[in-house]
């Protein structure tokens, strides 16, 4: 069996074309994927948030009825919804990746694992942890029994020192006369 100059451009010319193909799959793939968004909604329905395809908050909307709760709450809510929003990237990402280029591509595959570590899934007890991190937030604010005075001011000169007085016939160049003159 020979192996010619022709075998050799066949060879080539097949390693250009399944390049080009996967050019075309994985640019396909990228316009598919900035265009996607997901919007998430609280549980009561106070917040509700959308989110590009880079995980970058695109709309907020906050209830009327969120007034009624202390802003911790509401702004622990933003948080928690915002985290569910973004933990869906990486599904989003296997769904196009599974259309366009195919689930047995090792880079496609890196892609969308790269995607779950910046985007994890939330902590199943989101509620409780919540009111954890608040109990501790309000602690800090009410446990403070006096508030304390500040530092006193540094002592500064009473007077700034005093300025060499200027003569006319000084030029600042530390020459009595000019080479022009």
């Amino acid at each position: 069996m020979s192996f010619g100059i022709e075998d050799s451009d066949r060879m080539v010319d097949g390693w250009v074309r399944q390049a080009q193909e996967r050019a075309t799959k994985y640019q396909a793939m990228a316009e598919r994927f900035a265009e996607m968004s997901v919007t998430e909604r609280s549980a009561d329905g106070t917040v509700e948030l959308t989110v590009s395809s880079k995980g970058i908050l695109t709309d907020l909307r906050i209830s009327e009825q969120a007034g009624a709760r202390r802003m911790a709450e509401v702004s622990a809510e933003v948080m928690r919804t915002l985290q569910r929003a973004q933990s869906r990237i990486p599904e989003l990402l296997q769904d196009v990746l599974t259309e366009t280029v195919g689930t047995q591509d090792g880079v496609a595959n890196h892609v969308v694992d790269e995607a779950k570590k910046t985007f994890p899934e939330p902590p199943e007890d989101e509620e409780a942890e919540s009111d954890a991190m608040m109990m501790r937030f309000d602690a800090e604010i009410t446990d403070d029994p006096e508030p304390t005075s500040p530092p006193p001011p540094s002592q500064r000169p009473s007077a700034p020192p005093p300025r060499r007085p200027r003569r006319d016939d000084d030029d600042d160049d530390g020459m009595q006369d000019s080479i022009y003159s």
